[in-house]
């Protein structure tokens, strides 16, 4: 006879799709569009962005809002860098937002930051995302 699942403890870790929220909207303007990530993004978390940036890989501009974001591992770079790639490759962009410590020192020591052009805030890649500084730096 099998064992019935037990009831999580509060104890017991949460599970991977509670740690990581991704939210994806219109970016205002109909070839752009915002992801919100809210959580812990790793390897046992990518599924909810895997599938969002699938989703979105349509859009010619996406703006990945990073502002909730609590953590990184080279699994939630990986995907970031590959969706940059795809939207490159058909004139696109994929923009960062909102990066905060500890998530922003991953990017600064695998030299992904020179490769993203980042914002301060989701209303700034927004606003002009076209015409600020270059990858690597931070607009205004």
């Amino acid at each position: 006879m099998a064992t019935p699942p037990r009831d999580p403890s509060p104890s017991d870790p949460s599970p991977a799709s509670a740690r990581l929220a991704v939210e994806s909207r219109p970016g205002g303007r109909s070839d752009t569009a915002v992801l919100l990530l809210k959580g812990e993004l790793d390897h046992d978390t990518a599924a909810p962005l895997r599938s969002a940036l699938q989703s979105n890989d349509e859009a010619t501009r996406l703006v990945v809002d990073c502002a909730g974001l609590r953590f990184c591992d080279s699994t939630g770079l990986n995907l970031l860098l590959r969706a940059r790639l795809r939207h490159l490759a058909r004139g696109g962009s994929v923009d960062l937002s909102g990066l905060r410590s500890p998530v922003a020192r991953v990017f600064e020591i695998t030299g992904a930051l020179l490769v993203f052009r980042v914002f301060e805030d989701v209303e700034a890649a927004l606003d002009d995302g076209m015409t600020t500084s270059g990858p690597g730096r931070r607009s205004p």
